[in-house]
């Protein structure tokens, strides 16, 4: 019953990620979820860990904040109603009362007097420092200071066939020891099915920000590709990674240099290279075991669309 329980709040989760812009009612929401709307809120905040009205807010306003740092050509008033606040006066509020700073503040961290460091909503106790947060201040030099074999890591588009994936969710976000239980799951699983270690082809969605998203809030899902014919079951999904374009970065290092690596593709690459992100999550394709070798070897996509 769990896993029916998870299952149908996941639908849920998922029409909010897709309408957070939106104005979504708890009746509306119950209805998805096929509960009682006497009930689904408890619900949800049980498996969640958040209320209804806490998680909306939070993905509305993180999602805000990522269109700050990486879409600089629009106004912070077209950002605040793009982002379905009523005003920019509204939206610079709410985004200093979570935060801890402006707006502007976080677009120019330069400014900031004092280098003080906010504190994302006080329940979640997450420090927040908006030069953390700003690529030009993260990665500049960075595509040469994660030099592979003394080359410059360089983006390439490729077309990506569509990928049937079995995916497992990590239940404690971007926490290490819940991406490693994950992954042993899956892997074992595909294992017993058939798909010898080396020959699993292994991606991740990073769907979140850590710089933005508490930790274990944040989104993180491994897949495992498979034939059109495995059958999948629970506690295991099905999955695709979807035909297209993909911005793709190769990268070896540290866990730490990761974001950087990350980042590098929206503010170093992406403003001159005619495309945009799609609607799609960032993915990772690992190429090496990190608690075998030490380090991370992996693909870094972004699915694309053209301007």
């Amino acid at each position: 019953m769990k896993k029916e329980y998870k299952k149908r709040i996941d639908r849920v989760v998922q029409y909010i990620e897709g309408n957070v812009y939106k104005p979504i009612s708890l009746a509306e929401l119950a209805d998805i979820s096929n509960f009682s709307v006497y009930h689904f809120h408890r619900i949800f905040t049980g498996l969640v860990g958040e209320t209804v009205n806490d998680y909306i807010a939070r993905r509305r306003i993180e999602k805000a904040v990522n269109l700050l740092v990486f879409k600089r050509d629009l106004s912070i008033t077209q950002v605040a109603l793009e982002s379905g606040f009523s005003s920019g006066a509204n939206f610079s509020k709410a985004v200093k009362l979570y935060f801890g700073f402006s707006p502007s503040e976080i677009r120019n961290p330069d400014k900031i007097k004092n280098s003080k460091i906010g504190k994302i909503n006080s329940k979640y106790g997450k420090d927040f420092d908006p030069s953390c947060l700003y690529p030009a201040r993260i990665t500049n030099g960075v595509m040469n200071e994660l030099n592979i074999e003394g080359k410059k890591m360089n983006v390439e588009v490729r077309d990506l066939e569509a990928k049937r994936v079995c995916t497992l969710a990590s239940e404690g976000g971007y926490e290490p020891e819940y991406i490693y239980k994950a992954w042993d799951k899956l892997i074992e699983w595909a294992s017993n099915n058939g798909i010898e270690s080396k020959e699993q082809e292994r991606f991740a969605f990073a769907f979140d920000n850590p710089a933005v998203t508490p930790i274990d809030k944040c989104r993180y899902t491994a897949a495992i590709v498979v034939g059109a014919d495995m059958q999948i079951k629970p506690p295991f999904s099905q999955s695709e990674i979807p035909s297209g374009k993909y911005a793709v970065l190769y990268f070896k290092g540290t866990p730490e240099e990761t974001l950087r690596a990350q980042l590098s593709i929206y503010s170093d690459w992406l403003p001159d290279s005619g495309f945009e992100p799609d609607n799609f999550p960032l993915m990772e394709r690992y190429i090496n075991d990190a608690r075998v070798d030490g380090y991370i070897e992996m693909e870094i996509y972004v699915k694309l669309k053209e301007i």
